[in-house]
Order: C-alpha cells, then sequence, then structure tokens
C-alpha cells in the first residue's frame, strides 16, 4: 500500500530507509505524471483518493482544456458502458440464461444465448430500415407514386397476370399467404416516390444500400463474436486442459446465500466435472488407438460422411421439384395446397434429415464436441442446400433463369405470369418464414407435450425405450438459423421481415425453454458452450454469405419490376446509384468515384492488403513461437526450483532438526505442492528413489519433461 497521506491525523510517520525513499518518490512522480485513469490503477481506494489529490491538489486551477478532456474521456466511458450493456441485450433473459446453464450445463445454454444475438441483430436491422426508409417517406414527403407507366403485354396465351387479385376472400388465409399485406410498407411494391430530381433525399438510394448496411453490420457483428473465444484456444493449445484442482477450489460462489440460486450452482459444477471427465476419458482412448484402429475409424467416416452426402442430394431435388411443380400449376384447383407445397417439402426434409444424420454419426462414437459439430456441419449443408435451391428454382420460375420465354426476352422477368415479381418472391419468403414457426409451435405442443404425457402415465418396456425427448442442439440451432437466412434473403422484397422475425424468435425463447424444462430430457453427453459457440457463428456467417449472392445479382443485373415499386423506371435497382452520382456530385467527385472503380486502384489496394496479411501472419507466427518458448521457460524454471529444494535437502544435516524445507523430495507426504496452482506440477519429479551423489547427469536424471497436454 501507498504511504497514508492525512492532514488532521496529528501522527508522524516512520522514515524509511534512503532507498525505500527514493523508490517511493520516483513512484510517486510516475503516478502524478501519468494519463492512466484512477479506477483503472491496482490500487485500495484509500491510495486512488491520495493519487488523485496529488494530480488535482486543493485550491489548484485546471485549465479549460484539462476540464474538457476530463469531462470528455467521463462521457466516452459512459457510452462504452452503454454500448457493452446493448450488446448484451440489457440483460435480456439473464435470469433464463442462469438457470438453463446451472441445470443443463453451458453447451444448451449457448443455444438460448444464441437466441438473445440473433434477436439483436433482427432489432438492429429493424432500427437501420425504420431510420432511413420508413420515416423519411412516411413524414418528409408525401407519397408520390410517380409516372404512370402506359405499356402492353404480349403474353402468348393473350392472358395477363391475375396475381394482384386475391382469389380467396378468407382473411386468415390472405394473412398466412401473405396477400392481406400487399398494399402495406412489408413488400416491395408499396413503396413508390417521384423522380430523384425533385427531392433533397433519396428514398430509392436509402432503400438500396439499407439492405447492404444492415448485411455488412450483421457480418462484422457476427464475426467478432465468432473470432472472440479464438485467442486462448490458439495461444494454449488444442491439448490444453485446466487443473482439475482449480474447478475443485474455486469453483463454489460463497455469495450464494438463497437454496434455490446454490442448487443450480451444484448442477453447474457437477456438468462441470463430467464434461472434464468426459474429455479425459476421450483423450486416453485416442492416445491407445494403434494404427490399424486409426485407418479403419477413417474408413468408417468417410463411409458415414458418403451416405449423409446422398441423402443431401436426394433431399435438395426434391425440393427442386416440389418448388417448380408448384410455380408451374397456380391455375390448379389444389392451388390452395400448392401454396404451401415448397413450405412443407422444405420443412418435412429438414426435420427427418437431422434426426437421421444424428443417428448415423452416433453410431461412431465421436466425442460430444465432434458429434455436435459433424451434425451440424451436415444439417447446414442440408438446410442452405434447400435454400438455395429453393431461390433457384424461383429465379428459373420467375425471372427464365435457364428458360426461354417470349416475355422474359421482352421484359427482362416472367412478366406475363407475376406483374410485380418482386411482391411474389417477398411473399414466398413469407410464407416460408411464416410456415417454419408454426412447425416449431406445433413440434412442441402437439408432438413434445404429448409424448411426455404418455411416457408419463404408462409403463412398460416400450414407454421405458420411447422416454421423453433429448433436446438436440444441432437442429435447434439450423431451425433458427434457417429463418434468420430467410429474413436476410427478405431485405430487399420484404423489408419488414426482420420486426417479424424478431417476435417469432422472442416467442421461440420462451417455447424452447418450455420445451426443455417440460418435455425434454438433456443428452447424458455433455460439452462444453466454447466447443460450439463458434461453429453456430460459422454457420451464421454461411447463411449471410447465401443470402447475399442472390441478393448482388438481383440488384445489379435483374430488370426491376415495370408496374410496382421504387425502381419501376430502371434497368436494374443499382442503375440509381450513377445516375444520383451524376446529379449530386460535382466534377471531381465523380472522377474520384470512377478512380476508386478503376484498376489503377484496385491493383495498389490489393497489393496494399497482401502487404498487411502478411505482417499479420508474422507477427501471429513470432507470437506463437514466443509462446512456446515461454512454456518451456516454465518448465525449466520449476524443475530449478525442485532442484535447488533437493540440493537444500542434501546439504542440511540430518539429525539439525531445522524446519527449512520437506524431509526429502523423493518422499510422497513431504513433496510441496506449492510451486503452481494444479497438481502435478510441469516439470516436478516423480515418486522415484533417492540416488547417491552430487552428479549434475543423477540431478537431471531424476526429472521428467512435461509434455505440452500438461500445460
Amino acid at each position: 500500500m501507498l504511504r497514508q497521506w492525512s492532514v488532521g491525523s496529528g501522527q508522524a510517520s516512520r522514515e524509511p530507509e534512503a532507498g525505500v525513499e527514493e523508490l517511493w518518490e520516483q513512484e510517486m512522480a510516475r503516478l502524478e505524471s501519468s494519463q492512466a485513469l484512477v479506477r483503472e490503477l491496482p490500487y485500495a481506494m484509500v491510495d486512488k483518493r491520495f493519487i488523485r489529490q496529488l494530480r488535482e491538489p486543493e485550491g489548484a486551477k485546471t485549465s479549460c482544456w484539462q476540464r474538457w478532456q476530463r469531462r470528455r474521456r467521463a462521457v466516452g466511458r459512459r457510452l462504452g458502458e452503454a454500448a457493452r450493456r446493448l450488446a448484451q441485450g440489457f440483460g435480456l433473459w439473464e435470469g433464463a440464461l442462469y438457470e438453463i446453464g446451472g441445470l443443463f450445463g453451458t453447451g444448451i445454454q449457448s443455444y438460448f444465448t444464441f437466441l438473445r444475438f440473433l434477436l439483436l441483430l433482427n432489432l438492429l436491422t429493424l432500427l437501420l430500415t425504420a431510420s432511413f426508409v420508413l420515416l423519411p417517406l412516411v413524414w418528409l414527403r408525401p407519397r408520390d407514386p410517380g409516372p404512370a407507366l402506359n405499356f402492353t403485354l404480349q403474353c402468348s396465351d393473350g392472358l395477363q397476370s391475375q396475381t394482384g387479385v386475391p382469389r380467396f376472400h378468407n382473411q386468415l388465409w390472405n394473412v398466412l399467404t401473405g396477400r392481406a399485406f400487399n398494399n402495406t410498407y412489408l413488400f416491395y411494391g408499396a413503396y413508390r416516390a417521384g423522380p430523384e430530381s425533385g427531392s433533397a433525399y433519396s428514398i430509392r438510394l436509402a432503400y438500396l444500400l439499407s439492405p447492404l448496411a444492415c448485411l455488412l453490420l450483421c457480418f462484422c457483428g457476427t464475426l467478432r463474436r465468432m473470432v472472440k473465444g479464438l485467442p486462448q484456444r490458439l495461444f494454449l493449445g488444442q491439448d490444453y486442459r485446466s487443473p482439475v484442482s482449480i474447478k475443485v477450489f474455486s469453483s463454489w460462489d460463497f455469495c450464494i446465500r438463497g437454496q434455490e440460486a446454490a442448487t443450480i450452482k451444484k448442477h453447474e459444477i457437477s456438468n462441470e466435472f463430467k464434461v472434464e471427465l468426459e474429455e479425459g476419458r476421450r483423450f486416453l482412448q485416442v492416445q491407445q488407438q494403434t494404427r490399424t484402429q486409426r485407418i479403419c475409424h477413417l474408413l468408417t467416416y468417410l463411409r458415414v460422411n458418403v451416405l449423409i452426402g446422398l441423402l443431401v442430394v436426394g433431399a435438395i431435388s426434391v425440393i427442386f421439384w416440389a418448388t417448380k411443380y408448384s410455380q408451374d400449376n397456380k391455375e390448379d384447383s389444389l392451388f390452395v395446397l400448392l401454396q404451401y407445397l415448397p413450405p412443407g417439402v422444405i420443412a418435412l426434409v429438414n426435420f427427418l434429415g437431422p434426426l437421421l444424420f444424428v443417428f448415423l454419426i452416433q453410431l461412431e462414437n465421436y466425442p460430444p464436441s465432434t458429434e455436435i459439430n459433424l451434425a451440424l456441419l451436415w444439417c447446414v449443408v442440408l438446410k442452405l442446400a434447400s435454400l438455395g435451391i429453393f431461390s433457384f428454382s424461383l429465379g428459373q420460375t420467375v425471372l427464365c433463369i435457364g428458360r426461354n420465354k417470349t416475355s422474359c426476352a421482352a421484359y427482362g422477368y416472367n412478366a406475363c405470369d407475376y406483374e410485380c415479381w418482386e411482391n411474389a418472391v417477398g411473399e414466398e419468403l413469407y410464407k416460408l418464414s411464416i410456415f417454419n414457426f408454426l412447425l416449431t409451435v406445433a413440434f412442441a405442443f402437439c408432438v413434445s407435450l404429448p409424448r411426455r404425457l404418455l411416457v408419463e402415465r404408462f409403463t412398460g418396456s416400450f414407454w421405458t425405450w420411447l422416454d421423453r425427448e433429448e433436446f438436440l442442439v444441432p437442429k435447434n440451432v439450423l431451425d433458427i438459423v434457417a429463418g434468420q437466412t430467410v429474413t436476410w434473403m427478405g431485405l430487399f422484397y420484404c423489408p419488414l421481415l426482420p420486426l417479424l422475425n424478431s417476435v417469432f424468435i422472442f416467442l421461440t425463447f420462451y417455447i424452447k425453454k418450455y420445451t426443455l424444462m417440460r418435455n425434454s430430457k438433456a443428452s447424458p453427453r455433455r460439452f462444453r458452450a466454447s466447443s460450439s459457440t463458434f461453429f453456430f457463428q460459422l454457420v451464421l456467417i454461411l447463411g449471410l454469405l447465401l443470402a447475399v449472392m442472390p441478393l448482388g445479382y438481383v440488384v445489379s443485373s435483374i430488370h426491376s419490376s415495370w408496374d410496382c415499386g421504387l425502381f419501376s423506371n430502371y434497368s436494374a435497382p443499382w442503375q440509381v446509384v450513377p445516375e444520383l452520382v451524376a446529379l449530386r456530385l460535382p466534377p471531381s467527385g465523380q472522377r474520384i468515384l470512377h478512380y476508386i472503380g478503376s484498376h489503377a486502384f484496385s491493383f495498389p489496394l490489393l497489393v496494399l492488403l497482401s502487404l498487411v496479411l502478411t505482417i499479420c501472419v508474422s507477427q501471429s507466427q513470432a507470437n506463437a513461437r514466443a509462446i512456446r518458448g515461454l512454456r518451456k521457460q516454465l518448465v525449466w524454471q520449476v524443475q530449478e526450483k525442485w532442484h535447488l529444494v533437493e540440493d537444500l535437502s542434501r546439504l542440511l544435516p540430518e539429525g539439525s532438526g531445522v524446519p527449512v524445507g520437506p524431509e526429502s523430495p523423493h518422499s510422497r507426504a513431504s513433496r510441496p505442492r506449492s510451486f503452481c496452482p494444479g497438481f502435478p506440477c510441469p516439470g516436478s519429479p516423480g515418486p522415484r528413489a533417492p540416488r547417491p551423489g552430487p552428479c549434475l547427469e543423477d540431478s537431471v536424471s531424476r526429472f521428467r519433461f512435461s509434455s505440452g497436454a500438461e500445460l
């Protein structure tokens, strides 16, 4: 502690030695001139008050610049704390997440934390869309439909599309199919604006750039969350395992007073020990495998993955033909059923696929984390491939991709069947989102709940075998990722779809919590949240990329509808950007933008990025080498301490009775254990018999060198 400073105490402090006084004065000068915040210094509160008074003596006047800097730091600190609270959802569902983590482990808790993260992403997307598109459109000026277009469709059958006229008057059906909201801001067709030269704020540019900005922010947030847990694993190595003694002696929270909180904490500690023991058992099994066993394991791994790949190919083929049949038979008498044929087939495939994948993967007896990640990988392939083939099938039907039709050649899309093709695509994505949520509700209350009631009501071998359903983390994660991918795909066609998805995620949290607490059982094979959280974010990024690719193609290359929307007078939505650049920017700004988009700027930028990447990789490799050197140095330091203890015990006379150290470093009972928190210490000697003589070779031979796994 620093020297106590008190004016009214009246007690004279004892004068320290000259060297101590000099060091103390140097420390005081350093603290007085330091720019570090007082609250961040590693001192007690009394010392912090003393340091603050050193920096700001009583009666001293501070300049305006210093007062402004102090206020700026305080405001920046408050804004940082507010941003951190916002990133954590203002404590949303903290109590529920704590309860789930204590009762079922951090692996299942990571799924519910993932739900909260997706809810925040959707709310951020909705805020951006409302701020830059809806509010200017509603408040800055009245709606202006723009000049009417006078054209006649030349269709081979002489019939024009009647998709804008509702064929069913049932309001519930219109809500489920999205037809009830065709003339609202939920869909693209309701957004109208006048010429760009007549307004100071470009609604078209805001509508075009808002989805791109939302996708970019979601990508940055997901990437930051994905790499947040990587440094510890990279620095410590893949085989790093924390000592069990740390969990034994420092796991309990002594601030707990309530019985319920104590019970949850006991479950949490128990789950941690189960995970630790399971990982240790798996590690020993891998170490004891022979070369023949490893080859057989690899062949079985290939066989299972080839079989799963064939199942995925068959599933996406079924989805492609179901979507094509639904769009080609819109005038059929079974149109009511065909409306939900593609979502139904996609839901059926995505329901049966993960169950088959988990069953096949469990036959291989993988570790829990590997099993979760491998099942999740194939579920990702199935989910994203189904959405991709669904988008491609819609593109074939609506935009005539790969097909030759008269209306497509004349208007750039299938204008005879779809007057406003953006609304048609938005309705399909809306139906897919609605159907996914309804399927979640139906499965929770029509399958899981009756199954639990029957298992509790009846007894017998069959009901014992049936039991409650197991809460499968891969399936639940993929369901929510698929819904989020659909939301991102519909940002251009259905701008308010994030609002709908936010409501669905909010309700899904409580539905899944009820299912987990009442109707399901947790998997007996525990796994860590850190082993799957990274993979969850990776899956989300893959879904984001899947949503970006068709959106970029549509915005840059596909002709907009002639009769609806903001871009009805443009060959492609992106054409509004060159028009605004020519209208709003001076010639110098236009030249700068053209230079940024030219090869003369791209090649130097690519070279600069390559240099930065090379520097980062080199720095990472240098850090890895330094970490390996520090680990070796730690081993040698511990060995040196044991060597000194050993020499000291040899030099002491046997009958002196001086309790300086342990009796003998070779005795198991007297072995010192205070050099590291866990036992055995890295570099510590084993229980061997003493060897006479102070020979260096004999001393070195007493030590065993620890492996990287022990560190």
